[in-house]
């Protein structure tokens, strides 16, 4: 099968960011979307810019094609300042990180809609258990055979990008002792997980084919894979990192996330070839951010090199300073380095969690703060 792909003529950036909605007093989920929705689309300049989701205690925030980090958080910004008071006046509030730390996943509705009653239907439990909230980046390419490569190469930064989001630590009332439980949940899916290192992308037309072809998939978006070509858009998204609680933590992720694809195009461009981990150390390396954050220690190169995340990190930035600067995100690609020094929200949580005897709605009332202080 023929799979067209819109290549965008210069690397735009779309941003889709998932919130849990908290009830007021309990803190626990509350499945208030349909209610949230109605109130706040009469207040929105963009209607269109917020979404249902697969049940009904969560709403998604996207933005239109920008061209800047600046221009994607401006945009969500306006559509946060119709939400948020919509949700005050229903006593809710927006809780952005990877879980809920207490809440029961069979006290959750169902979003309406064939799409999700299906995917239900097939997975089952493990589709039940999906209470997980994350924050999806597109970036535009401009020729599909260098989409591929660049998100092979892609896969090289996995663990820096799931490190410093991860904000889910807790599950059902129980520190997991990951700092990600959310990227291990939601592989559980068929359909989703690391992407195979396709370099062609006459590979990923076969894949698709065969995944059409025996029932796996209805439809191209329903491959949920961590990091995904989408065609209809032109764009390469990458979906690792976790729920974000804080619009400065939101603008650093857009930025590296930006810049690290461009980078990586521009060299594919002119004629570089790009290194790529075996996917053997990939899954490594996922598994290991997932599991100690900020503290891990991951495996750089096919010569089984490692290092300490945060030491790479700050070399990683320094290379993309330039690439930053040209797309006028210097200043918020600088702020990456911030997270470590504060605590990544996983940090956070168990800080707040241990300063209040394990109470974890203190957890939430801490999550939630954040994003109001950063509004």
């Amino acid at each position: 099968m023929q799979i067209e792909f819109r290549g965008s003529p210069r690397p735009t950036l779309g941003v889709e960011w998932e919130f849990a909605l908290v009830d007021r007093t309990s803190r626990d989920l509350v499945n208030g979307a349909d209610a949230l929705i109605e109130r706040a689309l009469p207040r929105l300049p963009h209607p269109e810019r917020l979404h249902r989701e697969l049940l009904r205690n969560t709403i998604e925030l996207v933005t239109g094609v920008c061209d800047t980090v600046g221009e994607a958080i401006d945009d969500l910004r306006t559509s946060l300042s119709a939400v948020v008071p919509a949700a005050d006046e229903l006593g809710m509030d927006l809780f952005g990180a990877g879980t809920h730390p207490f809440a029961r996943w069979s006290a959750q509705q169902l979003t309406a809609g064939h799409r999700y009653e299906e995917l239900i239907n097939r997975t089952q439990w493990w589709g039940r258990q999906m209470l997980i909230w994350g924050v999806h980046v597109h970036v535009g390419l401009p020729e599909k055979q260098r989409v591929l490569p660049v998100m092979s190469a892609l896969l090289n930064q996995y663990p820096h990008l799931q490190a410093l989001s991860a904000s889910s630590p807790v599950w059902a009332g129980t520190d997991t002792g990951y700092a990600s439980n959310r990227a291990l949940m939601f592989q559980q899916l068929p359909t989703a997980g690391l992407p195979f290192q396709f370099q062609t992308w006459a590979e990923f037309e076969a894949f698709a084919e065969d995944q059409l072809v025996t029932g796996v998939i209805e439809e191209l978006t329903e491959i949920r894979w961590d990091i995904r070509p989408a065609p209809r858009h032109g764009t390469l998204e990458n979906r690792v990192c976790d729920g974000v609680s804080t619009i400065a933590e939101l603008s650093a992720l857009v930025a590296l996330m930006h810049c690290l694809v461009v980078d990586l195009d521009t060299r594919l461009a002119q004629g570089e070839r790009l290194s790529v981990l075996p996917p053997w150390h990939v899954q490594e390396n996922k598994w290991r951010a997932a599991r100690y954050g900020l503290d891990a220690i991951i495996i750089l190169d096919a010569d089984n090199r490692e290092r300490l995340m945060t030491d790479d990190l700050h070399d990683l930035l320094e290379r993309l300073t330039p690439v930053a600067r040209s797309l006028g995100c210097e200043d918020e690609l600088r702020a990456v380095a911030d997270i470590p020094r504060r605590g990544a929200s996983y940090q956070r949580q168990r800080a707040v969690a241990a300063a209040h005897e394990g109470d974890l709605v203190a957890v939430v009332d801490s999550v939630v703060r954040e994003l109001r202080t950063g509004l």
